[in-house]
């Protein structure tokens, strides 16, 4: 939409208040808004703001930011009733115009840049968010007992999920199914793949919308990774493609996987670079609790076809159905920042291709099954175990600095090792449990 074409948007439809939003370096939402009466002014100047009360972002002496409304955004918000609330998502720039470096958006759109040097006109992107339904946010009581599929009055949340699709296909997000999933109260409503950018935006809009209908509904929604013990954490297993116009670039008809050489080489730099990843796709201490085996959340650097306790999944090959070549990667979760995460994992999969890293054969068999010596005899690694680990490799990572550009990787470096250095001090119930009465 053109800045115009904004403008008659939100006069036909009665917008009262147009809200900007935009992300911190950990991927928490911010917005602001603007009153009909300033749109034009924000759609040609943008609008100012204090960047050093923002995560991540500059110090006091140089945090004058400037937030400009990127108009494909634009929306009208689902869950407002009484008054008419569009949005617009904002790339963030210094007051001279140049994109800020520590703009998570802009660490995505140089991915795609990257990828576009290099010949490819889509990234295309399908992840799988799920999530639980609680009574409330002070605790875990969980809505029904449900399981995977379940349709029974098991499932209690059958309404809540038709009215979070029916408020995210009103926003221009197109749902492909929604389900129950394996641990009691939680669920997974499946976006349609979208190109790169276009899909950090949905994200950061899905999560928003899901808590929003919760809320409506007197129940509250979280992406929190683990917040059940002895059950599956919520995952966002992401489904990845590169294409030359309409030419899927990872298949090849002649090869056994049916998998280009480039399609290989992307996924072989997947696995190269998931130690270092690991940091960004799993990003909070209790991302770890998660990442354990045994609960459907593979740990383990290894790709597969069938087997889904390897890190990398790549669907079987469908006769007619060539452009759904794509590979799964298996471990991040829905808590993530989506632009950092998809970022990196861009970058990760061009360096594959443009070092011409080789994959490894697939590993079909049953990763939990195998010992450690097993593991270490076939070579295969494993992610990090905490995010203590993850953020040491991490911070050691020329490739993660370079994915994440300086500014955002020593930023991030810094804000998830205190929280680590936090948590790390903390007295937990289980140490009480288990240490006071005999230590």
């Amino acid at each position: 939409m053109t800045n115009e074409e904004v403008v008659a948007r939100v006069e036909k439809d009665g917008v009262e208040f147009i809200r900007l939003w935009f992300t911190d370096v950990l991927g928490q939402l911010k917005s602001f808004a603007v009153t009909t009466g300033e749109l034009d002014n924000a759609l040609n100047n943008g609008m100012g703001f204090d960047g050093s009360s923002i995560t991540g972002f500059n110090a006091i002496e140089e945090s004058d930011m400037v937030a400009w409304p990127d108009t494909s955004t634009f929306e009208i918000l689902p869950y407002r009733p009484g008054s008419s609330v569009a949005r617009m998502i904002c790339d963030i720039k210094t007051p001279d115009g140049e994109p800020y470096v520590g703009d998570p958006r802009y660490a995505m759109r140089r991915a795609l840049k990257r990828a576009e040097d290099m010949g490819f006109d889509h990234y295309y992107l399908g992840p799988e968010l799920e999530f639980f339904a609680f009574k409330d946010d002070q605790g875990t009581e969980v809505l029904d007992h449900g399981g995977y599929f379940d349709l029974t009055t098991l499932d209690a949340a059958s309404d809540l999920r038709r009215d979070m699709v029916n408020a995210l296909e009103s926003c221009g997000i197109t749902i492909e199914y929604s389900h129950h999933e394996v641990g009691p109260s939680q669920h997974e409503i499946d976006m349609r793949y979208a190109d790169g950018l276009d899909m950090a935006d949905k994200v950061m809009t899905y999560r928003t919308i899901v808590k929003e209908i919760a809320h409506q509904h007197g129940v509250y929604a979280t992406f929190m990774p683990k917040p059940l013990h002895g059950e599956n954490g919520s995952g966002m297993h992401t489904h990845q493609s590169l294409f030359r116009g309409d030419t899927n670039a990872f298949f090849d008809a002649k090869d056994e996987y049916f998998l280009s050489a480039e399609g290989k080489s992307f996924i072989a730099g997947l696995l190269r670079h998931a130690r270092e990843l690991s940091c960004v796709f799993a990003q909070w201490v209790n991302s770890y609790k998660r990442l354990v085996p045994g609960y459907e959340a593979p740990v383990y650097v290894a790709w597969s076809r069938r087997n889904r306790s390897a890190l990398v999944r790549v669907p079987l090959y469908r006769p007619g159905v060539e452009a759904a070549t794509r590979a799964e990667l298996r471990c991040p979760d829905p808590a993530c920042n989506p632009y950092l995460t998809f970022a990196c994992l861009l970058q990760a999969g061009l360096d594959g291709i443009e070092n011409g890293y080789e994959l490894e054969p697939p590993m079909e068999k049953n990763l939990y099954d195998l010992t450690p010596l097993e593991l270490e005899e076939a070579g295969i690694e494993s992610l990090p175990e905490t995010l203590g680990e993850a953020i040491h490799v991490g911070a050691h990572s020329e490739f993660l600095k370079r994915a994440l550009g300086d500014h955002i990787h020593k930023a991030f470096v810094e804000l998830k090792q205190a929280e680590w250095d936090e948590y790390r001090q903390q007295v937990t119930a289980w140490e009480l449990d288990n240490y006071l009465a005999k230590l």
